[in-house]
């Protein structure tokens, strides 16, 4: 029974990550994964020996009250930061698990204890990268949240620092045999301070890669768990060892495409500190001429298009003005105008933000187009509207050697009749460096507060 529940368990995760794959059936994957792992969960307590159930039974409560509670006051704008602290939890766990697993066995009890390679491999692994992740992430929380300089930290030396720690958790890892618990110790505090130092040199733009590449971490990490179990508990391990892979692979895929939409490597992103030399970049400390134009204005420009792109950005979250520029969208619909919404991969502060938030506003999926779909749509647009949008619609990625998003595919808003960017200020994106898009002869600069500008915008075309 046992045997037949984890592989259920193991069909639910497999089938909830392929629908994942695609927003209409997103929402049914993740709550089809949810009950692989409730499964699993009652087939390890209901078949496990030794069980405290009223401290589990307390155990998730408390989990349950916490997660509800954030479920419920966390804003989307702070979701970036949610996931970065689930997954250094993720990390934390299986290397408490790991570590449990490990100190419970004869290690403890029988001084001639000789470990396998492979169980002193994966403890170590499984120690290693779970407590690495949970550093780490709690470091992208704070750049994030802001309580850490979202610029590189960085100080001389510091590669070779990194490669020194990893030495050590090797070496510390090769003696476990020997001294135990307190080879464990010493990988945890190595790894800890091996995944701060890791993290803190990545600037702010970088973010989404690093919490999509931290998620993969945490799936490597129970994978790794896995192993440690499988000795002991086979079916345990062997789900942990598939959802944990499951998690890892597509978190690295997700990674890849993350480097991709921003023409960079992984290695590139882990050990290029960009943004750390703001001056360096395209158009700083020149003037840029931009045109204030008010929502009336605006209104009159929409009026008189045919094709109208939306371009969302951080600064749409942070307004929370999905709901409004759904609104605008679909009174300018039902004037017979054509409405697409422009998604760049590294849109927003993690991996997928922007059609979570689109999608939250039950904006069709159909509307939703991506970077290489949506390009060419651009040439014969009427007017591009940039909320909150900057790094990822900055032409310099194209033609400014010197910038630091150099090379960077970015969504070509340039090329539409007239681009509209609402922006609160004139201050930088993540990458720390000037648009020159404000400049141009078909740029146009409505400022202010992304929701209070698209609901008065909507007053004004209602009044035309």
């Amino acid at each position: 029974m046992k045997d037949i529940s984890y592989l259920i368990s193991a069909i639910c995760f497999i089938y909830g990550l392929k629908m994942l794959s695609h927003p209409k059936t997103a929402r049914n994957g993740n709550i089809t994964a949810s009950i692989g792992m409730l499964i699993a969960i009652v087939a390890t307590v209901y078949t496990g020996t030794d069980l405290d159930l009223k401290m589990i039974a307390i155990a998730m409560i408390i989990g349950s009250i916490i997660g509800a509670f954030f479920a419920i006051k966390v804003e989307m704008t702070q979701m970036p930061q949610l996931v970065a602290i689930f997954n250094g939890f993720g990390g934390g766990a299986s290397a408490l698990v790991a570590s449990s697993e490990f100190l419970g066995s004869e290690s403890l009890v029988n001084p001639s204890f000789d470990p396998s390679l492979i169980l002193i491999i994966s403890v170590s692994l499984s120690v290693l990268i779970g407590t690495l992740t949970l550093t780490g992430s709690f470091i992208a929380f704070g750049k994030l949240q802001g309580l850490i300089s979202t610029k590189p930290i960085t100080f001389p030396g510091q590669q070779l620092f990194n490669g020194v720690l990893a030495l050590f958790i090797i070496v510390a890892s090769y003696m476990i045999p020997n001294y135990g618990i307190n080879s464990l110790y010493t990988i945890i505090i190595l790894a800890g301070l091996l995944g701060i130092f890791l993290v803190i040199p990545i600037g702010g733009a970088d973010m989404p890669v690093v919490i999509s590449l931290l998620n993969s971490y945490s799936g490597i990490a129970a994978a790794m768990t896995g192993f440690v179990l499988v000795s002991n508990n086979p079916s345990a391990g062997n789900a942990l060892i598939i959802c944990g892979s499951l998690v890892g692979a597509s978190g690295m895929i997700l990674t890849q495409i993350m480097c991709k939409g921003m023409n960079r490597s992984l290695s590139n992103v882990i050990f290029g500190a960009v943004g750390g030399e703001i001056e360096s970049g395209s158009n700083d400390g020149k003037q840029v001429n931009i045109k204030s134009y008010s929502t009336e204005e605006a209104a009159m420009i929409f009026d008189a298009a045919e094709k109208i792109i939306v371009v969302p950005g951080y600064g749409l979250a942070v307004a929370q003005a999905q709901h409004a520029i759904r609104e605008v969208a679909e009174f300018l619909e039902d004037k017979g105008k054509n409405v697409l919404y422009a998604i760049h991969p590294v849109a927003g502060r993690m991996p997928g933000h922007m059609n979570v938030l689109l999608a939250e506003a039950n904006i069709p999926y159909e509307q939703l187009k991506d970077l290489d779909e949506i390009n060419p749509e651009f040439e014969d647009c009427d007017v591009a509207i940039v909320l909150g949008a900057n790094d990822v619609v900055n032409p310099a990625a194209r033609s400014d050697k010197s910038s630091p998003i150099y090379g960077m595919p970015i969504l070509n808003v340039d090329k539409a009749r007239t681009v509209i960017i609402n922006k609160r200020t004139m201050n930088t994106g993540f990458a720390g460096v000037q648009n020159e898009l404000f400049g141009y002869d078909n740029s146009i600069m409505v400022f202010g507060d992304a929701k209070d500008m698209l609901i008065k915008l909507l007053s004004d075309l209602k009044e035309l």
